[in-house]
This record gives structure tokens, sequence and C-alpha cells, in this order.
């Protein structure tokens, strides 16, 4: 192929992405009927399946926490856990299933810290959200405490706030400090809008992730990312030192 011809070819088309290299997603709404996630057993059983056939081996779901919307309670998601666990066992899928919580930030979550009142994984891992458009407030001196108390703040889906779009500095930063930085994967695909997208392409570039995860609430979500295995990008993210196969 001559000089010309091989600067305008098509770019060649990459395979499938190995998603098992991951083994484990650490971010999902699975319990039924307690949050803006799964809506019954039989969802929840079709996605699980559905993640197994996408190479996972274990699940950490993480039912929303917000005081003003989702007051979900340890009693509450490690009850619906143990369902779950149950109709595994019944149909025999031998997929691993934990449980945690997403915390949204506010003063109801500040006020858990005294308390030692967090639904953690892994040790002391606390997966933590922000409203998506404003910036929060108090948040340096919180994350400060919670790892002087030896716990690991991972921030949910760090590429949906548009507070921090244009930039990676603070992912960098935060990462310094021992706070850790997660994304989802179908930000990759342009689920949430351009802007969304190309924060987490810039994500991907300057390396600043710890984990990605589904964020999954419904089947069409794994369904999306089956879709995106063959993206650029995906392959780029499964090349970074990612910890979620040391969960």
């Amino acid at each position: 192929m001559g000089l010309f011809s091989s600067l305008f070819s098509k770019k060649e088309k990459l395979g499938p992405a190995d998603l098992s290299v991951l083994k484990v997603d650490m971010h999902s709404h699975l319990i039924p009927g307690i949050d803006d996630g799964s809506k019954s057993l039989d969802d929840t059983i079709g996605m699980l399946t559905k993640f197994k056939e996408l190479g996972y081996s274990k699940i950490i779901t993480t039912p929303h926490i917000m005081s003003d919307m989702y007051r979900n309670t340890p009693e509450t998601i490690l009850g619906g856990l143990e369902d779950v666990r149950a109709e595994l066992k019944r149909i025999n899928l031998d997929i691993d299933i934990e449980a945690a919580a997403e915390y949204f930030y506010d003063e109801t979550l500040v006020a858990r810290l005294p308390k030692n009142d967090f639904l953690t994984f892994s040790g002391k891992h606390v997966l933590i959200e922000f409203s998506f458009g404003s910036e929060p407030r108090g948040h340096e001196a919180f994350f400060f405490d919670m790892l002087i108390n030896e716990y690991k703040p991972i921030i949910a889906h760090f590429e949906r706030y548009s507070f921090l779009h244009g930039s990676v500095d603070k992912a960098a930063e935060w990462r310094e400090k021992g706070i850790l930085i997660q994304l989802n994967i179908n930000s990759l695909s342009g689920h949430y809008g351009p802007s969304v997208k190309k924060q987490a392409e810039m994500l991907v570039d300057s390396g600043q992730i710890d984990f990605i995860a589904s964020d999954c609430h419904r089947i069409d979500h794994l369904n999306q990312i089956d879709a995106l295995r063959t993206s650029e990008y995906l392959h780029k993210v499964l090349e970074l030192p990612l910890k979620n196969q040391f969960l």
C-alpha cells in the first residue's frame, strides 16, 4: 500500500474488549425496588446473567442512600441482598454479589462519619456522589477526615459533574491525597451526552482513573456496554492499572 493510500485507509477495527480482566463491577443498582435501579427480582437476575456473560465474576451493588429520596438502611439493603443470593442459589447462577451503598454528599453523610455509619466494601471503601450541577461545600475537609479515619472514598462517575468539566486537575489532586476516581463505562459511548463523553475521554487519556463501573440500573445499560466493546477508548481504559480486580 502506497503512502497516499495508507494515510487515508480506514482505521483497523478493534475486536471486542475482554471485560473479564476487570473481574469486579463496583457500582450498580441491583437490589429490587429500593431505589431507581432494578424493579423486580426477575430484572436483577436478568442483569446478573448479562454481567456473567460479559465476563464479570463478582458484583458489588451500591443502592442509593439519599436523605430526601432514598432513605435506605443496612437492613433494607442487606435484606434485599439475601433475597438476591437466595434466588441465585435456587437457579444455580454462579456469580458473587455483595452490597454496599452509593452515598449522596450532604449534611447527613457528614454526620455519619463520627459514628462510623457506612456500608463499606473491600475494607473501608465508600462510594460517594455529588449533585451533578453544583460544586459541593465542605467536601475537602470531609474527605480529609475520612482519610484520617482510614476510609477510602471513591468519587462516583467523576466525569458527570459539570462543575469539573474541562480539566482533570481535580482528579489528579484528589488521587494524590488518596481519594479514588470512578468512571462510568457508558460515559464513553455518549450515553450521558457529548460533554460527559469528552470529559471521560480526557480522564482516560490522562490516566486519572482508579475504577471503571457499569452504574447499571437496567439491562439496557449492560447491552450498551456490550455494544461498546469495540470502542478505542474502552480498550484504552482497560490498559490502565485499574483497581477493580483487587476488590
